[in-house]
């Protein structure tokens, strides 16, 4: 129990840690002052203690969303274990089930975007749906390769130990890592596919699609979307921390490091794409996924290449 609780709350501090890291990360390079570390978590406060104001085109669907969106964020959590620590669920198969309670999440906002009769959030919803099914082969095909590898369908037995992998395949993990860390930022809605400090309806995805949102119901909305960032960071860490030192205060830290550092860097660097080259963006993401699964079946299979 022991080790249960203190996974949940090491995925609780990576979940804040990284907004705070890219923020940080950000100003820096810039050769500014920048924000504090803990500014989103005063901002989030400030929202949870604000009441909520909606439309009178809205319906009941609407309300209940933001809980819906943390709720599946929070469960999705609960699966991810913490190097050689144990989730709180876990079962055979649970990659599954993790990937379709994201999905949940997904589809519940859409609707709510739909839901407000405005032509805007339902641009940015169709963008989300194109980008969320164009995404989810990347994401399948990922967990593929991590069960291909380890014989098992469930983080906890998956990253239940150090694994004992060549220099062809420790190579191969730290691709996967990359492409998690990828499969992150179309996910959590960053640049280069799209850019949450921007308030020009027209490029917007994610943030389009709550502008109707406030108070408490912003605030569930913005902590469930770093518990999903958090979950796809300690994937990668876990692929990483699998090939050289399996343990939960390598694993934490790195899974902070990895997205918020990354993250902070693009966005620090690059402009967000035009709207049509973010299809072609994911297709390639999901295409690089494909091409880790061959090299791995080959090297799996000792087939010399």
């Amino acid at each position: 129990m022991v080790g249960i609780a203190l996974n949940t709350l090491l995925m609780i501090v990576v979940a804040i840690a990284i907004p705070g890291v890219i923020n940080r990360t950000r100003a820096t390079l810039a050769g500014r002052k920048g924000l504090p570390f803990v500014q989103h978590l005063r901002n989030a406060r400030l929202l949870l203690r604000k009441g909520s104001v909606y439309s009178t085109t809205t319906t009941a669907l609407f309300r209940i969303v933001p809980a819906v969106y943390l709720g599946a964020a929070i469960v999705a959590m609960l699966f991810m274990p913490v190097a050689d620590l144990y989730p709180l669920i876990s079962f055979e198969g649970d990659v599954i089930c993790f990937a379709y309670t994201l999905a949940l999440a997904r589809v519940a906002i859409i609707l709510a975007a739909m839901d407000t009769g405005s032509s805007f959030e339902g641009m940015g919803a169709a963008r989300e749906a194109l980008y969320g099914a164009l995404i989810e082969p990347a994401l399948m095909i990922g967990f593929a390769t991590l069960a291909m590898f380890c014989g098992y369908t469930s983080f906890a037995d998956i990253f239940a130990h150090e694994q004992s992998f060549n220099a062809q395949i420790t190579i191969v993990m730290f691709l996967i890592a990359y492409l998690f860390i990828t499969i992150a930022f179309v996910e959590s809605g960053r640049v280069p596919v799209d850019d949450p400090r921007t308030h020009l309806e027209l490029t917007m995805i994610h943030e389009v699609m709550c502008l109707d949102y406030s108070g408490i119901d912003m605030g569930m909305i913005h902590i469930a979307g770093w518990l999903k960032t958090a979950c796809f960071s300690m994937i990668a860490a876990n692929a990483i921390a699998a090939t050289c030192c399996f343990h939960w205060w390598l694993a934490a830290p790195l899974a902070i490091l990895l997205t918020g550092l990354s993250i902070g860097f693009v966005e620090s660097t690059q402009a967000r794409n035009k709207l049509v080259r973010n299809t072609t963006f994911i297709v390639t993401i999901s295409a690089l996924a494909a091409l880790i699964f061959f090299i791995g079946y080959l090297l799996q299979s000792d087939i010399n290449i």
